[in-house]
């Protein structure tokens, strides 16, 4: 019988093939007890499960070093790394094991319970999202104390696969590239799970959020996976199955044709130059930046050099990573972010600082953090600096909220400058230095940047975020996330004039740089400058070649002169058309 299933499409494209159905075990852990003689053994063996975890992470974080995983893994694997060796998590259950005559995997998932309650309660929409990792790491050494492998395969590699789930984590999801899985989809998930992101980088068609599909799929079930249409097709009949094999043949000829822009200039139809530079993480997406065709890089950031190992990474480890790609880049321009730790990005060895505030979205996070741990900024700042010699560097200064914090930061700069001086090591003198608009205030207040700065940054993920005080992370309230809020463009709007005005380039290297549905209403508000996920440059380039501005530009000026949001819906179309 066929039938349809509607989720969340967290990664677009179409994916045909066979169902392959994986067992979620924290819903299959027995309760047995344990005779006095035998605890240690247990307790044994729950320490030998926690420890083949860590191998399974380690080796992922060997994979990622070979360019196997997307940079941004890293965040996710150092999270759940944490917390498999967190103490409740790694001793507790050996307590409940002592204390209950229990096994081991009662004794674990008893103690995940508890922790999921604590999770539930918390007001702070970070650190409750949080609960979906601690499920993962329980789930994964729950798999080797049932004796199941940690490792995802496929049963037969011969023939296409699309994996059918409760719930994957990220670490999954990197094991489903490697063994060429076609697709994915699973009962939970949102379209910003750590998932779904990883999801996304990796370019594998996959559907979350569909509640039942695990006990509705049966084994070796022809399966349609449509992630741009949110829907996924259980034994599609005849017809429907060629047709979508015809526009599965279609988008890869469109991806094929997108690849001969490569060299193409992003101008408009009336003649107006546009920017298209990359977004990375690490080093080793300079390829992928250099095969699409990117102009230089808008956004590296830096704290994923933290983040994807263990221990702090030295002056000299920086100094090389960033000389690697100003030199990679070969003269065209390399913005290093200065690192943006906080938040949800933490990272042991730094005498705490980046634990989880109670609202660690409002707390010291971004260049707070930088001003806060000096030495840390010196080392990074002379490393960039240091770079600036074989490249045309740029310093971009994250979260600016104040003059205050702007000032410092220029000054710390020149204490890293004249540092390198005494020691007579090489570095551009004259490199720029810019800021990230990520907060309203920064835009209402943009001139104390454009007097002293030399180039301004929009981050449109955070600024969403804060003005309208939505963490698009909790599905509670994600649906109120709205780029098209008539507040998020009136302060697009105001921060691009006020750019212009200043004679300051002015770029976006948020989310919306890289999203179809922005780049025209992006155009019309006189932004020049976009800077994106390498994977979307061919697309938006594209997109950028078929605009006419002065049209657009007519368009955007009645948008910004409506509060309706049916009004905006219409306009939206009107600019989006053609």
């Amino acid at each position: 019988m066929s039938f349809v299933l509607h989720g969340i499409g967290v990664a677009s494209g179409i994916a045909i093939g066979r169902a392959q159905l994986i067992s979620h075990a924290t819903l299959e852990v027995a309760h047995y007890r344990i005779a006095a003689a035998r605890i240690p053994e247990e307790v044994a063996r729950f320490v030998a499960a926690v420890k083949g975890v860590q191998k399974e992470l380690e080796g992922l974080h060997t994979s990622m070093t070979r360019g196997d995983a997307p940079a941004e893994f890293g965040a996710f694997l150092d999270v759940h790394w944490l917390i498999l060796n967190d103490p409740t998590l790694a001793e507790v259950p050996k307590e409940i094991i002592a204390s209950q005559h229990c096994n081991a995997e009662w004794a674990l998932t008893q103690q995940m319970n508890v922790l999921i309650e604590q999770f539930d309660q918390i007001e702070d929409a970070y650190l409750r999202e949080r609960k979906a990792d601690v499920v993962q790491v329980v789930e994964r050494v729950l798999k080797l104390l049932l004796g199941k492998p940690g490792e995802v395969r496929p049963v037969n590699p011969e023939q296409k696969t699309i994996l059918v789930a409760y719930d994957l984590s990220p670490a999954d999801v990197i094991q489903l590239k490697r063994h060429h899985f076609a697709g994915f989809l699973t009962d939970l998930g949102g379209i910003t799970s750590h998932t779904a992101i990883v999801a996304r980088s990796l370019g594998i068609p996959s559907v979350v959020a569909l509640h039942d599909a695990r006990n509705l799929i049966r084994e070796n079930e022809t399966l349609i996976v449509d992630g741009g249409n949110h829907l996924v097709i259980v034994n599609p009949d005849r017809a429907v199955l060629q047709e979508y094999r015809l526009r599965q043949h279609e988008l890869e000829l469109e991806k094929q044709k997108l690849k001969r822009l490569k060299f193409t200039p992003a101008t408009t139809l009336d003649g107006q130059h546009v920017e298209l530079h990359a977004n990375i993480e690490l080093p080793q997406d300079l390829e992928e930046v250099l095969d699409n065709g990117a102009t230089g890089i808008g956004l590296f950031r830096s704290e994923f050099l933290f983040l994807n190992r263990q221990g702090l990474p030295s002056e000299e480890e920086q100094f090389e990573a960033y000389r690697a790609v100003a030199e990679g880049m070969a003269g065209l321009p390399v913005v290093i972010r200065s690192f943006d730790l906080g938040a949800d990005k933490h990272k042991d060895g730094l005498g705490g600082l980046t634990r989880m505030a109670q609202n660690p979205a409002l707390g010291l996070r971004a260049v707070r953090f930088c001003l806060a741990e000096p030495r840390l900024f010196q080392t990074q700042l002379r490393a960039i600096l240091r770079a600036s010699h074989y490249g045309k560097v740029k310093i971009l200064l994250p979260m600016l909220c104040n003059a205050q914090e702007m000032e410092q930061s220029l000054v710390a700069i020149e204490q890293a400058k004249d540092s390198l001086r005494e020691q007579n090591l090489p570095f551009d003198p004259e490199v720029e230095v810019g800021g990230m608009i990520e907060v309203p205030a920064a835009v209402m207040a943009m001139s104390m940047f454009t007097r002293r700065l030399d180039f301004l940054s929009i981050g449109t993920n955070d600024l969403i975020q804060y003005t309208l005080a939505v963490d698009r992370a909790d599905d509670a309230v994600s649906h109120l996330y709205d780029p098209l809020h008539p507040a998020i463009i009136k302060l697009l709007a105001q921060a691009i004039r006020g750019a212009h005005k200043a004679g300051v380039p002015i770029s976006v290297c948020g989310e919306m740089a890289g999203d179809l549905a922005f780049t025209r209403l992006l155009l019309g508000l006189g932004l020049r400058g976009f800077s994106m996920h390498p994977s979307h440059l061919l697309t938006v380039k594209q997109r950028v070649l078929t605009a006419n501005v002065p049209t657009l530009e007519e368009l955007v000026n009645r948008l910004l002169k409506t509060d309706d949001s049916l009004r905006i819906q219409v306009l939206m179309e009107k600019i989006n058309a053609g």
